[in-house]
Formats: structure tokens, C-alpha cells, sequence
């Protein structure tokens, strides 16, 4: 009896251990989610790039008092028949890892084309303070910042242009702070009456290149073992009791319907297809057209050489698609949704 209630006993506290040690993994790889890298790999040899570029280095503040560092591009048109807006730019927003130099290098050039740049380093990325990386969560504060830095500068209509986190970080900042058009939402009822701070940017379209519908699809795709979602959404669990807040409450699948009428582009990521937002669709109001294309090489789309790849290629092979308003869309190259 004695022995028996030792081995019980012995495989209580073992069972006990591994548990507590399983929590313990867990609440270190969470943090790990949230500590991206502040510097990418790719970045060291970008700097004659950023230089080309050229700009003004700011820094600014987010909503929430983090400090931030951006670059800002003045827009320079190449097209003499295009006349620029001074009140008009656009935000550009980079992914998980590093920060926006590898974006400006190969955005900035063409969207300047436009409008003004004003290329955003996340906290805790590029030279902007420390910070976690919440996948839409905080960054939303430092997108709020930006903003107000525009707003300073007189800029009254803003698009966002965020890859991967960032076109994630886009939709879930229209969701949470409004598109500006609505201008009471920004009021501070406890401001002085007599005090009128400058009014926020109105937020006139969104891209989103390469997102995931789900916060959970790409940290799977990078997770080993059998059950690689199951895992995922434990090391968001960790990371929600971490933040006092679950990021996912805002992911791109959750949202989309709140940002009508809102123009938007979204753009499947790298061995993916169109059929990524399938759900997406799903939940959008009759009132958007829906543009559904795959990239070149993806889907049932052919394959393309690598100028295909291009900003200013996907640029055109998407226009004829977008133009054809009126005809059934048959190919697939790239996923859009805009207001009718």
C-alpha cells in the first residue's frame, strides 16, 4: 500500500512538473512573440538605397506617449500632367520584423509618384523607443501619432500602405480610431473650450499587402509539430494576458466589416491565393464590388518574370480588373474590395 502510494505520488509530482514546466515555455515563447526583432537581417545593405530616398528624419509621439522615429518624403512627381496635394500623403507601415528602411526603399520611390511619404518605424523597431510588437493592438497608438503628425503639417487626407503587420495594424486602426470623417469622435470633452488642437487626417483608403485574415495563419505557418494553429493560439492566449488585451479581437477577419465605405486593397501574400479572403468576402455589405485576382505564379494565374513583381507592374496588371466594373471578374490575380 505504502509503495503504491509512493509511485502515485511520484507520478502526481512529475505530472505537476511538466505542467508547470509546459507553462513555463509558454510564457516565454508569448513573450518571445512579442519582441520582434527591431533591426531585419536585409537592412545593412540598404543604406545607398535610404540615402537615394532621402527625406527628413522626425521623430514624433504615439497616441500614448511612445516615441517614434519616421521618415518623410515629399511627394515628387514624375508625370507633368499630375498636379500634387500638399494635403494629401500617405503611411507607410512595415511588417514583424525590422523596420520601414526595406519599405521606403522599395515603396517610397512610386507612392511619392502621388502624395507626400511619411514612412513609420513601430515601437520597439528602427529607431522608434522600446515597445511590443501586438500586431495591431498598440501599434494602433503609434498610427494615432503619425496622424496627429501629419495633421501638424496641414495634411488632411492619408492612405495607408502597410505590408504584412502593418496592412494588418492599417485595418485595425480605421476600425478602432475611425476614418476622421466623422470629426466629433476626436473631440476631447475635457479640452479647453477655447483651445482648438488641429483637426486629424481623414483616412481616404487602405492596402494591405500581404495579411492574413487570422493572426494565428502566419505564426502557425512558422510553428513545428502536428498541431502548429493549436499552438499558435496558446502563444496568443500567453500574449493576451501579457498586453490585457488579446490582439486577435481586431484581426483583419473581425474588422473588415466595420470599415464600409471605406475603399480598400488587399493583397495575398507569398504562396498564398485569393482565396485566403474567401471568408473575408463573406462578411463585407453588398455595397462593396469585389475585385478577386491572384498574383502572377499564384492560383490560377500564370507565372510572371521578376519586373512582374514590381509595385508599379502589380499596379497595372490589377487596373484593367479594377477599370471592368461592370463585367464578371474570371481571373485571379489580386483581391480588392472598393466602395460602389
Amino acid at each position: 500500500m505504502i509503495r503504491r502510494f509512493a509511485a502515485l505520488s511520484t507520478t502526481v509530482a512529475v505530472a505537476l512538473g511538466s505542467l508547470t514546466f509546459a507553462r513555463s515555455l509558454q510564457r516565454r515563447a508569448s513573450r518571445r512573440l512579442l519582441e520582434a526583432p527591431r533591426i531585419g537581417p536585409d537592412e545593412a545593405g540598404l543604406a545607398a538605397g535610404l540615402d537615394a530616398a532621402g527625406g527628413e528624419i522626425v521623430r514624433l509621439r504615439a497616441r500614448d506617449g511612445v516615441g517614434l522615429a519616421a521618415r518623410w518624403l515629399p511627394a515628387d512627381p514624375t508625370d507633368p500632367s499630375w498636379t500634387t496635394d500638399p494635403r494629401e500623403a500617405i503611411l507607410l507601415l512595415h511588417g514583424y520584423t525590422g523596420s520601414i528602411a526595406p519599405d521606403i526603399v522599395e515603396y517610397a520611390p512610386s507612392l511619392r509618384r502621388t502624395a507626400g511619404v511619411l514612412g513609420l518605424d513601430f515601437r520597439g523597431h528602427g529607431g522608434s523607443d522600446a515597445g511590443p510588437t501586438t500586431f495591431g493592438f498598440l501599434e494602433t497608438e503609434d498610427i494615432a501619432g503619425a496622424l496627429h503628425w501629419l495633421g501638424q503639417r496641414g495634411v488632411h487626407r492619408v492612405a495607408l500602405f502597410g505590408t504584412s503587420m502593418g496592412g494588418i495594424s492599417a485595418l485595425t486602426a480605421v476600425a478602432v480610431l475611425g476614418d476622421g470623417q466623422f470629426t466629433g469622435a476626436d473631440v476631447d470633452p475635457a479640452a479647453p473650450r477655447d483651445v482648438r488642437p488641429e483637426p486629424r487626417p481623414a483616412i481616404v483608403a487602405v492596402i494591405a499587402d500581404s495579411v492574413a485574415p487570422e493572426l494565428e495563419l502566419p505564426v502557425a505557418s512558422r510553428l513545428p509539430g502536428p498541431a502548429p494553429r493549436f499552438l499558435a493560439a496558446r502563444l496568443f492566449d500567453g500574449a493576451a494576458r501579457t498586453l490585457g488585451g488579446d490582439p486577435r479581437a481586431t484581426e483583419p477577419i473581425r474588422v473588415i466589416g466595420l470599415l464600409e465605405p471605406l475603399p480598400i486593397l488587399l493583397i495575398h501574400g507569398y504562396g498564398l491565393n485569393a482565396h485566403t479572403w474567401d471568408a473575408i468576402a463573406l462578411g463585407l455589405s453588398p455595397r462593396y464590388r469585389s475585385i478577386v485576382l491572384d498574383q502572377l505564379g499564384h492560383g490560377l494565374s500564370d507565372w510572371g518574370s521578376h519586373s512582374d513583381y514590381t509595385l508599379d507592374a502589380r499596379a497595372r496588371a490589377a487596373e484593367p480588373a479594377a477599370m471592368a466594373s461592370s463585367a464578371p471578374c474570371t481571373r485571379r490575380l489580386l483581391l480588392s474590395f472598393k466602395a460602389c
